[in-house]
């Protein structure tokens, strides 16, 4: 029988020290995912794929992709059709984490795009790495710019499908304190193609 990463997973769940919901999987949808992705249950993605269909992370902040759950797309519908990435999760902000396989002489690694500066980051991170240090609190400290008091509460408020849309914008200089910032809940998609959009209509501007 092939050995599942989720014993590492679970036991990194009990341990984290904010809330970590984990959504339990429907088999055939887990099985579909798997396939999908063409990944197994030994590494910590196809574990979480096989074992949940999502991880709410701190308060529902990270939503972290396995095989879908209600409103939260599963990681196989959500990879590139074009291209080799897959997106692993979002955040309550529009934040997207893709994992991208190795390049020559390098390896695979999860990059990370986030509202507050329209740009992809490479974490340096493998993905059990990033998902290790996730659930042993890095969100935290990683998020610290983009937090404001009483977020738990304006999260824990929120479905899976939705996040919060602020503005001025976080990536302006008028939205970079979120305290001040008119804060919604919106559809996460949304959310997620607004900030994406945004992003390459700078970088088309900023070309001409």
């Amino acid at each position: 029988m092939e050995q599942s990463a989720w014993t590492e997973v679970s036991a990194a769940v009990a341990a984290a020290p904010y809330p970590v919901e984990v959504l339990p999987a429907d088999p055939a949808r887990a099985e579909a995912c798997l396939a999908a992705l063409r990944i197994t249950t030994r590494s910590w993605l196809g574990a979480v794929v096989a074992n949940a269909r999502g991880l709410l992370v701190d308060h529902g902040w990270l939503r972290v992709l396995g095989s879908g759950h209600d409103g939260l797309p599963d990681a196989a519908t959500e990879s590139d059709p074009t291209g080799p990435w897959v997106v692993v999760g979002y955040d309550v902000m529009g934040g997207q984490y893709v994992w991208v396989p190795a390049q020559p002489g390098g390896k695979p690694t999860v990059h990370y795009f986030g509202p507050d500066d329209l740009e992809w980051l490479d974490l340096n991170q493998g993905y059990a790495d990033w998902l290790y240090a996730v659930l042993a609190g890095s969100l935290t400290q990683f998020y610290d710019t983009l937090r404001w008091p009483g977020w738990k509460a304006e999260v824990e408020e929120l479905a899976a499908d939705q996040g919060i849309s602020a503005w001025p914008p976080p990536w302006s200089e008028e939205g970079k304190d979120l305290s001040t910032a008119s804060r919604k809940a919106v559809p996460l998609p949304q959310l997620v193609s607004f900030y994406q959009n945004t992003a390459r209509q700078l970088r088309s501007s900023e070309d001409r």
